[in-house]
């Protein structure tokens, strides 16, 4: 697994959220949301292969 993906499931796994601010068709840009009140606490910015394929394959968080 990729670090960027690795640190996408993490975020996940934690139960907090995440939400796609930009999608080309080379990359992503995520905004990390918090469990809690959903503020923005980070963002991740990949051209990973891994990461577009698995924000493709799920449905956007809120």
């Amino acid at each position: 697994m990729s670090e960027a993906l690795d640190r996408l499931r993490r975020w996940e796994e934690s139960g907090a959220t995440w939400r796609v601010l930009v999608r080309t068709p080379d990359s992503v840009e995520i905004a990390l949301l918090s469990c809690d009140a959903g503020e923005e606490m980070d963002r991740l910015r990949t051209a990973d292969p891994a990461v577009l394929e698995h924000v493709d394959a799920r449905p956007q968080q809120e």
